[in-house]
């Protein structure tokens, strides 16, 4: 081959790569959370003859525009095209869920960038909220009542709203539904009008509170423990550092969130310095 020929082909080749790294990379960019009513613990002297009274679900969070289906973060639900057709065109607040103990099983479903039809006709869009609608929270549970019933479809359901007389008819409520394998409650105040943010205006009613940390290092286990995971330190967003060695299986001593992940975390108080008193490892927070 010519010397020519052959410098011919390297001059070629390096404008190739040239052009190559001139062309800029695209950036993925970050999805913008929508905004969403956020609840406050319930304590104190709250009048509950005020609030309308529901089961806190424990599933996925899910916000219908009336075009797309987001989860909190601001990432699209991969819902099969059925999925979506059967939801209305009035933007709605919910939780995707299948039943009281199955989010590990309902997490797997809706993460998957391709939805399986048969895992999702176990899916149920759980509606508790129209965001900018018009009115008080009563008013705007009629007409979630008047959407839900237009649409007909088996997938989209209301959640059931109910009035307590007292603090003792709300425990009760409470230890039905923690006894049936619930959550706990919610309590959003009848005279509210639509909100976004942390409010009072929504609360939460737990037998034990919860918070989320980030995992800042893996503490080594000792014992029967030796070789696995002993504990998880976890920093919070106020920067107060502890550990959470309790609530832990051992497969997930073995393979344990991953150190700045965000994890959930359950307590019964705080201490006067704001350390979690009984802080027990509930679960990994799922990116949805």
């Amino acid at each position: 081959m010519s010397p020519f020929v052959g410098w011919g082909w390297l001059c070629r080749s390096a404008c190739v790569l040239a052009l190559l790294g001139a062309v800029p990379q695209v950036r993925a960019v970050d999805p913008v959370p929508p905004p969403l009513l956020l609840a406050e613990v319930l304590h104190g002297d709250v009048d509950v003859r005020r609030y309308w009274v529901s089961e806190k679900l424990d599933g996925a969070r899910a916000v219908w525009d009336g075009r797309s289906l987001r989860f909190r973060s601001g990432r699209p639900v991969h819902a099969p095209a059925w999925f979506i057709a059967g939801l209305p065109p009035e933007p709605l607040d919910g939780e995707l869920w299948i039943a009281r103990g199955r989010f590990d099983a309902l997490s797997g479903i809706v993460r998957r960038q391709v939805p399986r039809d048969a895992d999702w006709r176990q899916v149920k869009y759980m509606v508790f909220e129209q965001p900018d609608g018009a009115g008080t929270f009563t008013d705007r549970i009629e007409s979630l009542r008047d959407i839900v019933a237009r649409a007909g479809v088996p997938w989209l359901q209301m959640v059931e709203q109910l009035r307590v007389a007292d603090r003792t008819a709300l425990q009760a409520r409470l230890d039905e539904v923690v006894a049936g394998g619930g959550e706990g409650l919610m309590l959003h105040r009848d005279d509210a009008p639509y909100l976004t943010g942390r409010s009072d205006a929504l609360l939460k009613l737990k037998p034990l509170l919860d918070a989320e940390a980030r995992v800042v290092a893996h503490l080594p286990g000792k014992g029967r423990l030796s070789g696995l995971l002993g504990a998880l330190q976890v920093e919070t967003p106020a920067g107060l550092r502890f550990e959470l060695g309790t609530g832990l299986s051992d497969a997930e001593r073995r393979n344990p969130p991953p150190v700045g992940a965000l994890v959930t975390y359950q307590y019964r108080a705080l201490t006067p310095d704001g350390v979690p008193r009984f802080a027990s490892y509930l679960r990994r927070r799922e990116a949805f």
